[in-house]
């Protein structure tokens, strides 16, 4: 027996992808005529609590004379995570129809529905800035550290001291007063957001390794200098996003003050530590439990009543810096926060303004991601705006370095189903961070198989091969600004700079040594975001055809076409009549070919 269902197509299941709670979904199956069917059940099993309700489809008559249609509209259950599938009952016996792509049960995302996230932010552009590394102001900050290693600015990474640990303790000076001077440069990108590495006073050039909350780290500069960043950016249109690093603090800080840096009584100093109860000793004072085994970031209990008071009690952290005026934030590893602590996180930032923006670091799909074997539930409501979209950055440089067209648009469609199209446009849809390979050396066919840390130091792209990585470059950065959500530039990607993991991506800005090159073509990106922006946050529709990926954006009746070659040789492009690119002016006619590693835009209201 044929039978036919495609939860993304309008023919079969309307609305696609994620619903809200009480709406209406239609569903509609196809079987073809040959085997007598008794009838056609639809099985919804709540993820939460494994009940399954089952629907029982009506016939509703016949397609082409020879195909049986079976539908039925249920309305939409509580929010929460649900599976489907068909329960075909036959002359054959019990038939289950599942998702063919997965080989098991269809997802259903339901938000609820008062689930409402910040529109001012859709359709703008994050730029990722690695405080230390971006620009170093003439209004320097004040040392507070004797164990700093300072650097001037063309000076080489430390890869590890004498003894051979990697203290992340060499400092390059950026600091706010760079940021602000540099503010112009940000705005000729079309930037709308700056998201910023942690600020707050740490011992560790990255500071994830939190000293004090509440005060911003002094190399950086005092509270008053990050207000006026605050403000001048503002008036550029662009909003301050702050890195909250919650799930551990410092070793070196306030509240464990191991090494004795603060005035203050530390848990690892003292039981009688106002913090001791903040943290999970296995053997006081020396072992603890600690993020990811990493000694200088001992774990916090989010049980523990005084430090949820500090993070999102009134004239806590999340207060303070909101009501100065930071206008979102990003939660470092939220995966290993409780859930019922991020709905807090998000009480706390939207009681400030339901204007602010909240996204958290998941590196997969985030609508049925399991961490710690409890499934989470982000983008249902009570938790998130929106996350870091991994799993596109993945799709676009698999597909950038000569990838499967089709599997692109795989993965691709897989996230556009699962989530809420009101999360989705508020996801940073990145291809490089802090975390990761430079996008360039990650595009690139160098090889480095053979070379240690010491050796891919000394790598640098040149030739043929910087060529190809430039031109795979321009095609993923075209799909990074045109797919949903918000394109997040990691500082220096826009400009050519290379290098491999932490701490080698983590380089001084190459300020005087820009690829002019890419720099045009990102300022270009950005202008056309700003030009689109009303387009670029509607639906999207996207296919493969001929070798070619085709990204439709529309918005009401205006539409823009990105065809995209990713390929070793020219495809043939589909179009009708003469259109032309809006990234380089080139005009394309009707049997035209697209050049391989060549992304081209379309207005698909004007021509030519």
């Amino acid at each position: 027996m044929q039978f036919y269902f495609d939860s993304r197509s309008k023919d079969c299941k309307r609305p696609f992808g994620a619903v809200k709670e009480g709406s209406k979904l239609d569903f509609k199956a196809y079987a073809q005529d040959g085997v007598y069917i008794n009838c056609v059940v639809l099985a919804l099993t709540d993820d939460a609590t494994g009940n399954v309700t089952r629907i029982l489809l009506s016939y509703e008559g016949k397609k082409d004379g020879t195909t049986s249609i079976f539908g039925c509209r249920i309305t939409a259950p509580k929010a929460g995570l649900y599976w489907y599938k068909f329960e075909i009952f036959s002359e054959e016996g019990l038939i289950e129809y599942v998702n063919p792509r997965t080989k098991s049960d269809f997802q259903l995302t339901v938000y609820s529905n008062d689930y409402e996230t910040p529109a001012r932010f859709k359709g703008g552009v994050i730029y990722h800035i690695f405080v230390d590394r971006f620009c170093k102001g003439t209004d320097a900050g004040v040392d507070t550290s004797t164990h700093h290693v300072y650097k001037n600015w063309e000076e080489p990474l430390t890869l590890r001291d004498a003894d051979g640990v990697y203290r992340a303790n060499d400092f390059y000076g950026g600091n706010f007063q760079g940021i602000i001077d540099k503010l112009p440069y940000l705005k000729s990108l079309g930037v709308t957001v700056i998201y910023l590495s942690p600020i707050f006073r740490s011992s560790s050039n990255h500071r994830y390794d939190t000293g004090d909350y509440m005060t911003v780290d002094p190399l950086l500069g005092n509270e008053e200098k990050f207000k006026e960043l605050i403000d001048k950016a503002k008036r550029k249109g662009i909003y301050i996003m702050l890195d909250g690093v919650f799930n551990h603090t410092g070793a070196d800080s306030i509240y464990f003050n191991k090494f004795g840096t603060y005035d203050s009584l530390g848990a690892y100093q003292s039981k009688q530590s106002p913090y001791y109860g903040w943290y999970d000793f296995t053997k006081y004072p020396d072992e603890y439990l600690c993020w990811w085994g990493v000694t200088v970031c001992p774990t916090v209990n989010k049980n523990a009543q005084g430090y949820r008071n500090l993070i999102f009690g009134k004239g806590g952290v999340i207060d303070k810096w909101s009501r100065l005026g930071v206008s979102a934030w990003r939660l470092d590893v939220v995966d290993e926060l409780p859930e019922e602590f991020v709905e807090h996180i998000r009480t706390a930032v939207k009681s400030v303004s339901d204007k602010k923006l909240l996204i958290g670091e998941v590196w997969e799909d985030a609508s049925n991601k399991i961490s710690y074997s409890r499934r989470r539930h982000y983008l249902l409501g009570k938790e998130l705006d929106g996350v870091m979209n991994y799993p596109f950055k993945d799709a676009i440089i698999n597909y950038s370095r000569g990838g499967r067209p089709r599997a692109f648009v795989e993965a691709i469609m897989t996230i556009l189903e699962n989530y809420p199209k009101k999360s989705l446009d508020c996801t940073m849809t990145l291809v490089g961070s802090h975390d990761t390979v430079r996008v360039l050396n990650r595009l690139s066919d160098y090889n480095i198989a053979t070379l240690d840390k010491s050796g891919r130091a000394q790598v640098v792209l040149q030739g043929d091969i910087l060529a190809t990585a430039k031109a795979r470059l321009k095609v993923a950065s075209v799909l990074q600004f045109f797919l949903p959500g918000i394109p997040s530039v990691y500082y220096g990607d826009e400009s050519g700079m290379q290098g491999y993991e932490d701490p080698l991506c983590r380089r001084p800005m190459n300020w005087g040594a820009q690829d002019e090159e890419l720099l045009a073509h990102y300022r270009k990106l950005g202008a056309l975001r700003k030009k689109y922006r009303s387009v670029i946050t509607g639906s999207t529709n996207i296919y493969e055809s001929g070798g070619v990926v085709y990204l439709e954006r529309r918005a009401k009746k205006h539409k823009l076409v990105v065809a995209v070659n990713a390929s070793g040789v020219a495809k043939a492009l589909n179009v009708t009549g003469e259109v032309k690119d809006l990234l380089t002016g080139e005009t394309f006619a009707a049997g035209a070919k697209l050049p391989h590693n060549r992304a081209v835009v379309f207005d698909g209201n004007d021509k030519a």
